[in-house]
């Protein structure tokens, strides 16, 4: 696309496509283990106090703090944390070696079961639910996956008078906490969202104006240097990179395993037990193979196997799976997640991103004796 003048061309582009479940516009107004200092240099402008410059824990390293115990509480607004990350069992015990682990949730899951040593469940407004604060029904706002920031506004009368925000519990958490000692008024940022953005337009890039532009009822887009031909390298210009490809050794028994979603998931949140992209009905825990692959290793379809991954020295398993024919490339193989994450080792990850290596997992096959 670079290469042909594509980039920037309105119309001929790629599809700027960034996650979903409003993780990007986390990322946007701050929420990064790792933010960039002008980023926290205009934090210290606006609210009067230093940001540490040391950079905090990613997902992989949080977990391996909170195994060994450098990390205490464990709090996380929505998600299903340990469903998500890699090596389930690490995972689960990271968060039973921390003193608290609270979670602020609009429905159980399975992350509520694995806990600290004391443990809390903070039900919360869902999306969908109006937001009746002091100043009125709130209006929230959202990045979608096309880095357009737009309005959401729940319809629904709240299932509970009880129920608080997200943010009247971010808020009054921190204004029990800090108290006097912030210059932010938690309470106003509680009682009106608007305050909020009013506030984030002062400090993040592209949201000047923030509530005015939100009452456009496309939203608005944020600033994207390649959509705008503003490239911040050396030269100025757009730069190629030369990545090299992983040269895979494997031994005969090997199998490169990925983990995908089905047709009825989003995310971790499982709708159904249908795959009809696949024709999978009513079954998840399913192993898709290259027919010749299963010919070697002498499998049927619907036939039960064991499923084995050994990294550093450390062996996982995954029992019960049912063979699914499939036309996969040869050597390789494809399970769902979450139920394969117990497979995924902690430590095999891209060491930029930090991602876990969930698609580039070493297995053997299995047949059961059961």
């Amino acid at each position: 696309m670079l290469l042909k003048g594509s980039i920037g061309k309105e119309g001929a582009g790629t599809c700027p496509v960034r996650g979903h479940s409003n993780v990007q516009g986390d990322r946007t107004v701050g929420i990064w283990e790792s933010a960039p200092q002008a980023f926290l240099d205009k934090i210290e402008a606006k609210y009067g106090f230093k940001p540490s410059p040391k950079h905090g824990y990613s997902v992989i390293e949080a977990i391996k703090a909170m195994y060994e115990q450098k990390a205490k509480v464990f709090f996380g607004l929505g998600g299903n944390f340990i469903s998500a990350v890699p090596d389930t069992a690490y995972a689960a015990q990271a968060l039973a070696n921390c003193n608290l682990t609270v979670h602020v949730s609009t429905k159980l899951n399975r992350s509520h079961l694995v806990t600290g040593k004391e443990a809390l469940i903070l039900p919360c407004l869902g999306r969908a639910e109006k937001d009746y604060q002091k100043t009125g029904v709130q209006i929230q706002s959202v990045e979608n996956s096309m880095g357009v920031v737009h309005t959401t506004k729940g319809v629904l009368e709240p299932c509970s008078d009880a129920l608080l925000s997200e943010v009247a519990v971010v808020c009054g958490i921190a204004d029990a906490t800090l108290k006097n000692r912030s210059k932010v008024n938690w309470l106003a940022y509680k009682d009106n969202y608007d305050l909020v953005r009013d506030d984030i337009a002062e400090v993040v890039n592209g949201f000047e104006d923030y509530n005015t532009k939100l009452k456009h009822p496309s939203g608005f887009y944020l600033p994207n240097g390649a959509r705008e031909r503003q490239f911040k390298t050396k030269t100025g210009k757009a730069n190629f990179s030369i990545n090299k490809l992983p040269n895979w050794k494997l031994k005969d028994e090997e199998l490169i395993m990925m983990t995908i979603r089905s047709h009825d998931q989003f995310n971790t949140t499982i709708y159904g037990l249908n795959d009809r992209y696949r024709g999978v009905f009513n079954e998840r825990r399913v192993i898709f193979m290259n027919r010749a692959d299963m010919k070697t290793r002498n499998l049927k379809e619907q036939q039960i196997v064991n499923l084995k991954s050994e990294y550093n020295g450390v062996i996982r398993e995954a029992n019960n799976f049912k063979v699914v024919g499939y036309d996969i490339p040869k050597n390789c193989c494809a399970t769902y997640f979450p139920e394969t994450n117990v497979l995924v080792p902690l430590d095999s990850f891209a060491h930029t991103a930090k991602t876990p290596a969930s698609k580039s997992v070493r297995i053997t096959v299995e047949a059961s004796l059961y």
